[in-house]
């Protein structure tokens, strides 16, 4: 089957077919494998990548910005608050300027591609963020790829399954844990809604440890729920950070996010709150409970809480091949929406 997706936005994997995803993780890796290969380094030529940063990054900046110029074009990064933009809230207009509708047509005369990050500090409401990329969607013909919104970030995703697969192999029928984790960094929900829905789609067994007062946003569990269901595999929820650690367990994923009262009382009482709950941490007692488990991480890790420095740098730690395959990954949804590149699966 010949896949293409010219054209098409990435802002969830869920919104992608099996076979498109499955396509973008084998060009990934065929370009890892072969990172400037001629084939590759002209495609983008001459072209320009527009980012959008509402909220700072490490690793997505770089890894965009490098993807682009490996492709042969360029990325442009942008911050909207030194723009003259329309700002709403609860769709009253609390600063003049210009719409999304004007501002997205004009862009897509200038670029080949928009890339979009907006996390939960830079809305007022769960699902804002989401909503902004899908609006610029509407208005713009060159495809919108999520760089992280306020509940997606399909570019971790396919970068998590990615790191797993070259370490685990084939992840049908094997257990991933994704584990809440204390800290002080009061986190959103999208790597872990991106991580939890991908690896439900290619066929895992999905345990979601939390403490009470910590439960994902039900529209998500349900997709995850559906996901599992349709492959036959099984979809557990328990609130003990022990009992979550069994021998089963192929793939440990430590992270701390926010409860979903957080947009009421704000970042230091949420923090606070989560500071309290010190067992939430994977440590070496508990991963040496599973099947020689491999520890996940998005990054940035909070060090000494969701994670102990044993495990993040030990030698099951696969985050900073993760965190390279971004790079792989992002080159490929480029390579297909923008430049048009078909890929056989």
């Amino acid at each position: 089957m010949l896949i293409d997706i010219k054209g098409k936005d990435v802002i969830c994997t869920q919104e992608l077919t099996l076979p498109q995803i499955e396509a973008l993780l084998k060009l990934a890796k065929e370009m890892k494998a072969d990172r400037f290969g001629k084939k590759y380094i002209e495609l983008l030529k001459d072209k320009t990548f527009i980012m959008f940063f509402f909220n700072p990054s490490l690793r997505t900046r770089i890894s965009f910005e490098a993807a682009a110029t490996e492709l042969g074009g360029h990325a442009q990064f942008l911050e909207p608050k030194t723009m003259r933009l329309r700002k709403t809230s609860h769709g009253v207009e609390v600063q003049a300027g210009e719409t999304i509708e004007d501002a997205a047509q004009v862009l897509d005369r200038y670029a080949c591609g928009m890339g979009i990050r907006i996390l939960e500090t830079s809305v007022e409401n769960y699902g804002d963020g989401d909503a902004l990329l899908r609006e610029y969607a509407r208005w713009m013909d060159a495809p919108i790829i999520n760089m992280a919104d306020d509940k997606y970030h399909p570019c971790q995703g396919l970068s998590d399954v990615m790191g797993m697969q070259e370490h685990g192999g084939d992840l049908t029928g094997k257990t991933v844990l994704m584990t809440w984790a204390h800290g002080a960094l009061a986190r959103s929900y999208c790597s872990v809604h991106e991580n939890l829905l991908i690896t439900s789609r290619l066929g895992m067994n999905v345990r979601l440890a939390y403490p009470k007062g910590y439960n994902l946003p039900e529209e998500e569990i349900e997709k995850v729920k559906k996901n599992c269901e349709q492959n036959g595999r099984k979809f557990e929820i328990c609130h003990d950070p022990d009992e979550a650690y069994t021998d089963d367990v192929e793939f440990v994923y430590s992270r701390n996010w926010f409860g979903p009262d957080f947009y009421e009382i704000g970042k230091e009482a949420e923090i606070e709150r989560a500071s309290k709950l010190t067992n939430w941490i994977c440590n070496e007692e508990r991963m040496k409970r599973t099947n020689n488990g491999l520890f996940v991480h998005p990054m940035p890790v909070d060090r000494g809480k969701e994670v102990t420095d044993e495990v993040a740098s030990g030698p099951r730690s696969i985050i900073v091949d993760i965190a390279e395959n971004r790079l792989h990954t992002q080159k490929a949804i480029m390579a297909m929406t923008i430049a048009g590149m078909k890929v056989e699966v």
